[in-house]
């Protein structure tokens, strides 16, 4: 009787711990985006001359990114759901976000350095990582310099009108969906005070979290420190307002799909 016991014991930790796993599987599962939707997303990132032949990739929840069209001019787009500054800051990524929407894209360099980061995450995520765990493998990669810095002077281009992220990812995890399109200029291990970056002061942050784009261009400043920090530069509201309203079909779309996928008005 003693030995029925046990192995029912044991048998129900086997059930209770094989359960815990798929439900962390389950909740780490993003919905996907509808497919022709993703890819126009993700070339918006780009600037409409490098679009027809660069590369795309899709997510596939269940495994990470997958190549949806293979590109000839060494440039990739995807549409990341978990960006890299998710493992900036001390704050706990106690849960995996089903609204960040970030598109950007990589040249030669950025796609062997940067992109490994955001496509290591995705697939980790779709294994079911629990996020606080994720966070904390993603930080001890960076203390070990396990992603290498870019190996020349590059571009990633985030010339979409929607963004979905944290706005100060070294502080909070406070996020904002905005219209901002920039440019991001590859600047490791350069600080903001040598770039001479004009940092947001905490009213144009409060404006920008508000109404979803700054109340006027603000000069180049450096953002995420270190051996992948990018020296960004936003594009003027000319030009902002053109991109949005080239997306305004693809923009009606993601409002349908989430709210907070909406732009402030």
């Amino acid at each position: 009787m003693r030995k029925v016991l046990i192995a029912s014991v044991i048998l129900a930790l086997l059930f209770s711990v094989a359960a815990s796993a798929q439900n962390g599987a389950r909740n780490s599962r993003l919905e996907p985006l509808p497919r022709d939707l993703e890819i126009r997303l993700a070339l918006s990132a780009l600037p409409p001359h490098l679009r027809d032949n660069a590369t795309v990739y899709v997510l596939n929840p269940d495994k990470g990114f997958e190549i949806a069209r293979k590109g000839t001019n060494g440039f990739d787009a995807f549409v990341a759901r978990t960006g890299d500054d998710t493992f900036r800051g001390t704050w706990p990524l106690k849960a995996y976000r089903d609204d960040i929407l970030y598109p950007i894209s990589f040249d030669e360099a950025g796609t062997k350095a940067q992109m490994r980061i955001f496509f290591d995450a995705a697939e980790m995520q779709a294994k079911g990582t629990p996020p606080e765990e994720l966070k904390k493998i993603m930080q001890q990669r960076f203390q070990a310099h396990y992603y290498p810095m870019p190996e020349r002077a590059g571009v990633s281009y985030m010339l979409s009108p929607i963004l979905r992220t944290y706005v100060n990812p070294d502080q909070t995890d406070d996020v904002a969906t905005s219209n901002v399109p920039h440019i991001m200029y590859y600047a490791p291990n350069v600080s903001n005070e040598e770039m001479g970056g004009g940092f947001p002061k905490p009213e144009e942050l409060r404006y920008y979290v508000e109404h979803g784009r700054w109340p006027q261009t603000p000069y180049p400043f450096v953002i995420l420190h270190g051996p992948h920090g990018y020296m960004i530069q936003f594009r003027g509201g000319a030009d902002r307002d053109a991109i949005t309203k080239e997306s305004e079909g693809m923009l009606a779309q993601l409002c349908k799909i989430k709210d907070v996928w909406c732009l402030p008005q």
